[in-house]
C-alpha cells in the first residue's frame, strides 16, 4: 500500500509545472512591452496583464483540482 500511494503522490506533483506557465508568460517583458494592439480601446499591456490573471486563477484551480 505504501508503493501505490507513494507513486500517486508523485505522480500528481506532475501538474505542478503548470504553475510554471503564468510566471514565464508575465516575466517575458519584450513580449508585452507595446501598446498595440488595443482591445476596445485598452492597450496591450494593460489586457495582456489581466488576461494573465485570470489564466494565473484557472491554472491554479486546476492543479489544485488534479492534486488534492
Amino acid at each position: 500500500m505504501g508503493q501505490s500511494s507513494t507513486g500517486g503522490h508523485r505522480s500528481s506533483k506532475g501538474w505542478l509545472w503548470l504553475l510554471l506557465i503564468p510566471f514565464i508568460g508575465t516575466l517575458w517583458v519584450p513580449f508585452y512591452a507595446s501598446v498595440q494592439p488595443t482591445l476596445w480601446g485598452i492597450p496591450y499591456f494593460y489586457w495582456y496583464q489581466f488576461l494573465w490573471v485570470i489564466i494565473s486563477a484557472l491554472l491554479t484551480w486546476l492543479v489544485y483540482a488534479l492534486t488534492r
